[in-house]
């Protein structure tokens, strides 16, 4: 499959569909990106794109609110949602455009700096595509509101394991009713200092049977939470850390464990046409893999993304429930359940 073309801002007829996408997506990474990037080669850069190109949040949107408003919890969160704007989003807005770029580093090699961009689109409730573009590679992750999937150039299409979430960017300081939606049935667990920023911190687990349903024969999760920690001055949504364990073992081999850890910062909040949007940020990674058979006990590998959003808009024009079908391959898959395609530990896990 060729990559997919990515959606234009305008509509579109069907006869100029192809040749427009493909222009508006071209032209923006020319103009933002310096052309001799797309000549370099890095080894690297599959692991990168892997790992922060487009995670999935472990949690799906909760829209209805839990019983119990009067919690700490429930407190912190329409605190965050009266200062981000909330209630002007679920009001008029139904779509969303964002662009953005990006730059990402691995920790054993700090002076490369792999450039790129990204664009996202987001249809109210949970339709939503991401393409991500560095030196000539591109990953592009979806969903219809009935499943998830991701494209690279080295795996193909495939789709999520654990049903549709949100798009991790998207809980970045770039979506606000997403980020009070996924966080309205978290736990407060404390306070602590993110930076001279004293914060509520908010806790979800990820209920085993679900954890379950992620696993197959080759692997299994064994465990997955998200933090994120609020703001005590201005409510706003300051850092997310989430962490995954995993037990991968092939047939014949021995049992290897994956712990995955994202920690992002999110800075730089302006507002947008009334709404709270965070205008930057990092995400620092960490792979550690440990397990018989391994030269060293533990094996760690550690990354770095740094964005910095460009431009914002809301309400879309021509943006509709028909640019987000999923790739011919896992239309397919949904036809045929039982069939495996691809790898969706690395899709859901990281």
């Amino acid at each position: 499959m060729a990559p997919l073309a990515p959606l234009s801002e305008q509509p579109m007829s069907e006869e100029s569909s192809n040749s427009k996408r493909n222009h508006s997506f071209r032209s923006w990474v020319k103009n933002h990106l310096p052309p001799l990037l797309f000549h370099k080669k890095y080894s690297d850069l599959r692991l990168l794109l892997s790992v922060v190109g487009c995670p999935l949040s472990p949690f799906p949107v909760l829209y209805k609110q839990p019983s119990n408003v009067a919690s700490s919890a429930q407190y912190i969160i329409q605190q965050f949602r009266a200062t981000a704007g909330c209630t002007k989003i679920e009001a008029s807005i139904k779509s969303m455009y964002t662009a953005g770029r990006v730059r990402l580093i691995m920790a054993h090699e700090p002076k490369q700096h792999h450039v790129g961009c990204f664009v996202m689109w987001q249809l109210v409730p949970d339709m939503w595509l991401v393409e991500l573009a560095v030196l000539g590679r591109q990953v592009i992750a979806g969903s219809d509101g009935r499943v998830a999937w991701r494209h690279t150039p080295w795996l193909g299409a495939h789709s999520a394991l654990g049903g549709v979430r949100p798009l991790r960017r998207a809980l970045q300081g770039l979506d606000p009713v997403t980020i009070a939606a996924v966080f309205t049935a978290a736990q407060h667990i404390g306070e602590k200092f993110i930076g001279d920023e004293e914060c509520f911190a908010l806790k979800l687990d990820v209920d085993p049977l679900v954890l379950s349903s992620w696993s197959d024969s080759t692997a299994e999760i064994i465990k997955h939470a998200m933090v994120g920690y609020f703001s005590q001055r201005s409510g706003l949504l300051v850092h997310l850390e989430d962490s995954q364990l995993a037990r991968i073992q092939s047939p014949g081999s021995q049992a290897i464990y994956w712990e995955t850890t994202i920690s992002s910062y999110m800075e730089d909040y302006r507002p947008i046409d009334g709404i709270m949007i965070a205008h930057s940020g990092r995400s620092t990674v960490s792979l550690v893999r440990f397990g018989v058979g391994l030269k060293a006990n533990r094996v760690l590998t550690q990354m770095e993304e740094m964005w910095t959003i460009d431009d914002v808009v809301f309400n879309v024009p021509g943006l509709s429930a028909d640019c987000f079908i999923p790739p011919e391959e896992v239309q397919k898959n949904i036809s045929h359940p039982n069939a495996k395609n691809g790898s969706n530990l690395g899709f859901h896990s990281i």
